[in-house]
């Protein structure tokens, strides 16, 4: 009965076959894990009370004696640890745009429940509102490797938890970019005109308040909605706004969640003007291989993407050489990463003359 309990709990399936495990053993009579300190090493991991899990109620003075010292190391917490988290997050950050989803998702869920909790037991307002925001960039960053590795509904409740906590930062700039981020989600299940509505929201939330990269950002994350709904001449004058903004120093370090120069720009727009049928699509595609080629700033999720629109746009255009070359590049990144995203694209993919499947 408790083990049913458990599983009808709200986390991952691995998480429950770990708890039904410890479970099955404490109703076996394994004292260790029905001694206080196990209990609260389950609480801990799975932010969960005694009762939830199954265990006998937490005496009253075992649960005011764990507050106080919850609130206390919530309380000790300083400058040096809240850097210490962002440099984790941009740790894992690195490690994704080199290595895809795989590497990283497991590890952010650790990171965000460990910043919850502290979180939770942090009076100071500031403290809080960094704290938040460290939230919101882990779960943007996880919704993202989420939604590369085919979950759309993880992502989707990644980003929305994100949106939450941008608030609670109090940071327009982090609700913005994780709302423009969430639309492509949408763009993604062919919910186009929801896109659009949600960048427009992002948008107008950055208002003049952020800085030039994140406005050249969200000008080309618009666009590539506006694309999206078949808006052409829209979409390619927010592109340029985008190219307008953009930063001649594209690096900023108070935005480590934005990978944005000339080179994925030109992907950026390239990957829009393959949607609306545009000629042009391959010219910019091409620069955009050639510009990231050789930049340690490209992201190997964003050249996944590209070479899977260069294998689109080649096949559109009757190149079946060309095309089949792209998308075995593509298949080869795919596969390396771990990106159901673009091998779900790839399986779509007809090249022409026979319509046989490129990624095959």
């Amino acid at each position: 009965m408790m083990i049913g309990r458990a599983l009808r709990l709200n986390i991952s399936v691995a998480s429950e076959n770990a708890l039904k495990v410890m479970l099955s053993r404490w109703e076996n009579g394994r004292d260790e894990v029905a001694s206080p300190d196990y209990q609260r090493l389950f609480r801990e991991v799975y932010g969960r009370t005694n009762e939830e899990l199954g265990f006998p109620p937490m005496p009253i003075n075992e649960g005011t004696e764990e507050l106080r010292d919850r609130l206390l190391i919530a309380r000790n917490l300083d400058t040096g640890t809240l850097d210490l988290f962002q440099r984790q997050i941009n740790d894992l950050r690195s490690a994704d745009l080199r290595f895809g989803a795989v590497a990283v998702l497991d590890q952010l869920n650790g990171h965000i429940s460990q910043i919850e909790n502290l979180r939770d037991f942090t009076v100071s307002t500031a403290h809080r509102r960094r704290l938040s925001a460290l939230i919101t960039d882990a779960r943007t960053l996880a919704g993202w490797t989420a939604l590369d590795r085919g979950s759309a509904l993880q992502a989707w409740r990644y980003h929305e938890d994100a949106k939450v906590s941008a608030r609670e930062a109090e940071a327009p700039h982090l609700l913005a970019h994780a709302a423009a981020q969430q639309a492509v989600i949408l763009i993604d299940l062919g919910e186009t005109a929801a896109a659009v509505e949600l960048l427009e929201f992002a948008r107008d939330v950055a208002g003049n308040r952020v800085p030039p990269l994140l406005a050249a950002w969200l000008a080309a994350a618009h666009g590539e909605g506006l694309a999206a709904v078949g808006r052409h001449d829209d979409a390619l004058r927010a592109f340029d706004q985008a190219a307008a903004t953009l930063p001649d120093d594209p690096a900023d370090p108070s935005l480590p969640f934005l990978l944005l120069d000339a080179g994925n720009l030109a992907r950026w727009r390239g990957s829009a003007l393959l949607r609306l049928g545009d000629r042009e699509a391959i010219e910019h595609l091409e620069d955009a291989v050639r510009e990231l080629t050789a930049s340690p700033r490209a992201a190997v999720r964003g050249q996944t993407g590209m070479y899977v629109d260069l294998a689109y746009a080649h096949a559109a255009a009757g190149d079946r050489d060309a095309a089949l070359n792209y998308a075995r590049q593509a298949k080869r990144l795919a596969a390396q990463i771990g990106s159901d995203r673009q091998r779900q694209r790839l399986t779509a993919l007809e090249l022409p003359g026979t319509g046989s499947t490129g990624a095959a």
